[in-house]
């Protein structure tokens, strides 16, 4: 390498780098180990993370259900392990039936025309969407409730700062049962905006009516954005497409992969048929080849990298198509009766916590909407990250604390259960936070 970049050894190749900034001994390292003692020392070190053997009842977003050994099995097939964006597309056969299907998966869910071959994340998809509502109504405004993740919110600004300096942007309030008030939400659309935009279910668990939602946003000719955080509501709730929402987002990690570090994800993204020609990223499509059989084709991509530059409708380089596949895969094998049975025992689990923490002095629910798999719990003589230190020294992850995000939600601990908590899970948390 260095005989054909020109230089004779490693120093001549760094000569341009001032002296003060090179390292003038050798590395600091221990001695090279064999694979097993390696092996054993890195077992080692990750025993001695904090929360490997705890119980935990996370969500805000991300949330763990079991996901069986044969889906990570499958993902490290070789031909699904390297994919990337195929750029001789119809070469890639395996991996445009992946996406399709992947796709398939989310219309059925959203109970759209067409979804496109996923985003980065739920946040991601929830800025593209309003992005691609601005582009069809060619309106600026976009009114946003309260309940949407704060985090989703502040990724949406992010993303309209980028192009507009203007804060084009109106959170519409909570109502007592912790659902949008719509009669507040709908004073504030105008014929200026584009979209309304709500969680479903909403950021602490209420699951929010998309009839009054889609009402109010066609009061001014709004689109209605939905936003999915758990996916598996979707097997209890109705689907947002049926309720009138025009595009339907969300995140799709807790049906694919465990929750590690915050990510990866995988982003949701439907929409009605009329409106495919704006929507970001790639679509894949089933066609018919010259001997009559089935064959996948990219049918739809208007990105940058393609045929449209600077007035692509989306600037991202690629779906995440491993995790893609893994929520395909995982799809698969739950089946439509095992996504429901899931969902139910979820939803079950929520409330029998629901009833126990009625039960409980120091503790209020500030919220009656109806829940799936999540709750918010209300401290009145500590604040949640008082609680989520107490609990943690009894190996328990109690819950999100929302003071994290706002300061007058530090009493409010977000709790999240699956379909793998037991009874004595929840029992055992109750216990704990009794006083």
């Amino acid at each position: 390498m260095l005989e054909r970049v020109g230089v004779e050894d490693i120093d001549a190749l760094f000569a341009g780098v001032p002296s003060s900034h090179l390292l003038q001994q050798d590395l600091d390292l221990e001695p090279a180990l064999d694979e097993p003692r390696l092996m054993q020392h890195l077992t080692a070190l990750s025993n001695r993370n904090a929360g490997a053997h705890m119980l935990t009842f996370l969500g805000g977003g991300m949330y763990r259900h079991h996901i069986p050994p044969a889906v990570d099995q499958l993902l490290q097939r070789s031909e699904f392990y390297t994919a990337y964006t195929p750029y001789q597309a119809e070469l890639s056969q395996g991996t445009l039936q992946a996406i399709f299907e992947f796709q398939t998966v989310v219309c059925e869910l959203f109970g759209v025309d067409v979804a496109n071959a996923s985003m980065y994340d739920g946040a991601s998809s929830v800025a593209e969407a309003v992005l691609m509502a601005r582009r069809i109504k060619r309106r600026d405004h976009i009114v946003v409730s309260g309940g949407l993740h704060p985090e989703y919110l502040d990724t949406v600004r992010s993303y309209i700062q980028g192009i507009d300096a203007r804060d084009w942007i109106a959170v519409a309030p909570l109502g007592a049962d912790g659902r949008t008030d719509w009669e507040a939400a709908t004073s504030l659309i105008t014929d200026k905006t584009a979209a309304v935009v709500v969680g479903y279910p909403n950021f602490f668990g209420c699951v929010e009516d998309l009839h009054l939602a889609k009402d109010a946003a066609e009061s001014h000719g709004a689109l209605l954005i939905t936003a999915t955080t758990e996916p598996y509501a979707l097997s209890v709730v109705e689907a947002p497409g049926t309720c009138g929402a025009d595009i339907c987002v969300g995140e799709g990690q807790a049906l694919a992969v465990p929750p590690q570090y915050g990510g990866p994800g995988v982003g949701l993204f439907g929409a009605s048929q009329a409106f495919v020609r704006q929507m970001p990223g790639r679509l894949v499509g089933r066609t018919i080849d010259t001997d009559g059989q089935p064959g996948y084709v990219l049918t739809l991509s208007t990105r940058e990298q393609h045929i449209r530059r600077e007035k692509a409708t989306s600037n991202i380089c690629t779906n995440h198509g491993l995790i893609a596949l893994a929520m395909g895969i995982r799809t698969a094998m739950l089946g439509k009766q095992g996504f429901i049975q899931a969902g139910e025992r979820c939803m079950s689990a929520a409330h029998y916590l629901r009833k126990g923490l009625e039960r409980l002095d120091g503790i209020e629910l500030p919220y009656s909407a109806p829940v799936f798999n999540e709750l918010v719990a209300r401290f009145k003589n500590a604040t949640a990250s008082e609680v989520v230190a107490r609990l943690a020294e009894r190996d328990i992850l109690a819950g999100v604390d929302l003071g994290r995000f706002r300061d007058d939600w530090k009493h409010d601990l977000l709790i999240a259960v699956t379909e793998l908590h037991t009874r004595d899970d929840l029992d055992r948390l109750l216990g704990d936070l009794s006083p």
